[in-house]
């Protein structure tokens, strides 16, 4: 009898499955190069696409009780094409989830605008792309620098770290988080007491001479400064910050780009339910869950749940309800995401990580806002120079 009933349940789902409304989800990327410091940290090639895979799964869980199916299509934008990255918006799929850099990411929502596309930004966290070149048809999931920078300063201030001494790389995104960083130092009271730059002269650092060499220079790079609490490293490019933690002059806490880390999710995190998340992708992926890996779920769960609420799968139709007071997405963060309607980016908590634990969450106690904590993270309304087109 048992048997004859779940081959009834079965049958059921199937023939649901069959006549429910299908719309396909475009996970939009250019993958880059993989070189990093270290190498456990090489991202795998499924490093947010995997994230994206999971959260159709969970949709069209919800999905089949509502007559939605849910599909991806991943599509991967060679070296050569990147120029003509707006050709690969072409095809009958409204929604698209982009893990592109900034240019491209701009130029894929432009080529969209017409075709009544809506994006969601899961890679790039570029400021500018919530300000003064945001557009309309974007929503970003990804945390902006500012955003990652205010989370670990509100950290550093709490535990009274004020001083801080700030080494930043020659790469354009370096000078990019170091501007996120002598922002929120200024606006939360802490203070740069000396500022260098790295240079990059290139070079091997994996040879049999090099851990000597490091051990050798990265003491004296950092010797001579005033008093300091905490050196405060911008380095996205992963030159040296890797190399500072237990080699500066002086013993102090290394944080930023190394040591302790602002960052979306973390593998390690296991608050507020996250075990349960974290427990799922290892199950169905065999390897722990990337930042990446959490945005591109939470950009698809989005679209599932808005679908979900409105019954549509129509763009503008999702858009208006996402920007609406009635939106909140659940993601194992101790409070509802919501998303700013004045540059279409995503509220959430900054963990702040050391590589083995969560050591601290953002926003801090006692940093207080009139409408939301969590904008106390990133620029806020009256800041903002966006205007969406």
């Amino acid at each position: 009898m048992r048997q004859f009933l779940v081959g009834i349940l079965l049958f059921a789902c199937a023939a649901a499955c069959a006549n429910a409304a299908e719309v396909r989800v475009v996970y939009l990327h250019a993958p880059e190069s993989k070189a990093r410091l270290s190498l456990i940290d090489i991202p795998a090639d499924d490093d947010g696409l995997a994230g994206a895979r999971l959260a159709i799964e969970d949709n069209n869980t919800t999905g089949r009780f509502l007559d939605q199916q849910f599909a991806l299509e991943d599509v991967r934008v060679p070296p050569a094409e990147k120029p003509a990255v707006g050709a690969f918006m072409e095809g009958d799929a409204p929604l698209v989830v982009a893990d592109l850099p900034a240019d491209l990411l701009l130029m894929a929502a432009d080529a969209g605008r017409a075709r009544n596309l809506l994006l969601f930004n899961i890679g790039a966290i570029d400021d500018r792309l919530r300000e003064e070149d945001c557009r309309g048809n974007v929503i970003h999931v990804a945390p902006t620098r500012s955003m990652l920078a205010d989370g670990l300063a509100q950290y550093l201030v709490w535990k009274q770290w004020r001083r801080w001494f700030l080494i930043v790389g020659t790469h354009a995104e370096d000078r990019l988080f170091g501007d996120a960083l002598r922002r929120s130092a200024k606006r939360f009271g802490a203070r740069i007491v000396q500022e260098k730059t790295f240079e990059d002269t290139g070079g091997a650092r994996r040879t049999d001479s090099g851990i000597a060499q490091i051990q050798r220079q990265l003491p004296v790079f950092t010797q001579g400064v005033p008093a300091y609490d905490v050196l405060v490293a911008a380095d996205e490019s992963e030159v040296f910050a890797g190399y500072l933690p237990y080699r500066t002059w002086d013993p102090r806490p290394v944080a930023g780009s190394a040591g302790l880390v602002p960052t979306s999710w973390d593998p390690s995190f296991d608050q507020w339910g996250a075990v349960q998340m974290q427990s799922r992708f290892m199950k169905m992926f065999g390897r722990r869950m990337t930042a990446r890996d959490m945005q591109a779920w939470s950009a698809v769960r989005m679209i599932g749940e808005a679908a979900a609420r409105t019954r549509s799968f129509d763009p503008g139709t999702l858009l208006k309800f996402l920007t609406g007071s009635d939106f909140a997405l659940a993601a194992f963060k101790g409070q509802r995401l919501t998303l700013r309607d004045w540059n279409l980016q995503l509220r959430q908590p900054i963990l702040l990580s050391d590589g083995k634990m969560v050591v601290s969450v953002s926003p801090q106690e006692g940093f207080l806002h009139q409408v939301s904590e969590l904008d106390t993270l990133g620029v806020d309304r009256p800041e903002t120079r966006c205007r969406l087109k």
